[in-house]
C-alpha cells in the first residue's frame, strides 16, 4: 500500500502540518526527505531500511557516499541533498549563537557541537572563539587524533585566540568510544588551557565532551 492510500492523518506530510515535526518518528521525517519510494516499497519503508542499515540517523548522516548509495533507491543526488541539509542545520545554529550571548543559547551550542563531532571516528578538539559579549566570532577544529586520544597544544590555542581577538572560548572534543565522562587527562588539559589563556585575558567558559547522543558540560559539572 502506498502512502497516498494511508489515512490522511497518518501520512507523514499531513501529520507534520497538523501536529508539528516533533510528532513524527525518525522514519517518517526521513520519508519526507526521500519524497518517493521504490517499486514495492513506500518512502517510509525505504526510510526504515536506511535506519536499519545504519542503526541511527547519526550514523546515516556520517555514512560515506559509497555506503549511502549502496542502498537500493539511493544515489548521489540524495546523498548531496542530505549533506546540504546537514550543512544548513550547522549554519543555522552558528547564526543563532552569533546573534547573541552564546551562554544564553546552550541548546544551540550543544546541538551544533553534536552535529559536528558525534559521528567522528577519531578524536577531534575544537574551539569556539567569542567576543566580549560572548558572541561567536569563529570556530575551528584545531587538532585531530586517534580513536582514543588527541594531542592538544595550549600554545596553539592561545595563538588562535589572539588571532581572533577573542575575549572568551568554549572548548570541545569528542569521545568516539561513546562514553562522555571526562578522563583525568581531560581535566588536566582543561586546567592547562585555562591557565595559558588567562595569561592573555581570555576566559574559558566551558568545555564540552560529545559522545554518542550525550554532551557533557564541565561548567555544569562544576569542573571549571
Amino acid at each position: 500500500m502506498g502512502i497516498n492510500d494511508w489515512p490522511e492523518g497518518e501520512r507523514p506530510r499531513e501529520k507534520l502540518i497538523l501536529r508539528g515535526a516533533a510528532a513524527l518518528s525518525d522514519a517518517e521525517l526521513l520519508a519526507i526527505f526521500l519524497r518517493t519510494g521504490v517499486t514495492g516499497k513506500s518512502a517510509v519503508d525505504l526510510a526504515r531500511d536506511l535506519l536499519s542499515r545504519f542503526k541511527s540517523l547519526t550514523q546515516m548522516f556520517a555514512a560515506s557516499e559509497a555506503d549511502f548509495c549502496d542502498i537500493h533507491g539511493m544515489g548521489q543526488a540524495k546523498y548531496v541533498q542530505m549533506q546540504a541539509v546537514l550543512e544548513m542545520s550547522r549554519r543555522a545554529l552558528v547564526e543563532e549563537m552569533s546573534t547573541g550571548d552564546a551562554l544564553n543559547s546552550p541548546r544551540a551550542v550543544r546541538e551544533y557541537l553534536q552535529l559536528l563531532l558525534r559521528s567522528r571516528q577519531q578524536e577531534v578538539f575544537m574551539v569556539i572563539f567569542l567576543d566580549a559579549q560572548h558572541r561567536v566570532v569563529a570556530n575551528e577544529e584545531l587538532f585531530q587524533g586517534t580513536l582514543t586520544q588527541t594531542s592538544v597544544y595550549p600554545r596553539e590555542v592561545v595563538k588562535r585566540a589572539l588571532f581572533h581577538n577573542a575575549a572568551a572560548v568554549i572548548l570541545a572534543h569528542n569521545h568516539p568510544s561513546g562514553v562522555a565522562e571526562p578522563s583525568q587527562s581531560d581535566r588536566m588539559l582543561t586546567d592547562a588551557l585555562k591557565q595559558a589563556l588567562a595569561l592573555v585575558d581570555v576566559r574559558v567558559l566551558d568545555h564540552f565532551i560529545v559522545a554518542g547522543n550525550g554532551c557533557l558540560s564541565f561548567a555544569e559539572r562544576g569542573m571549571l
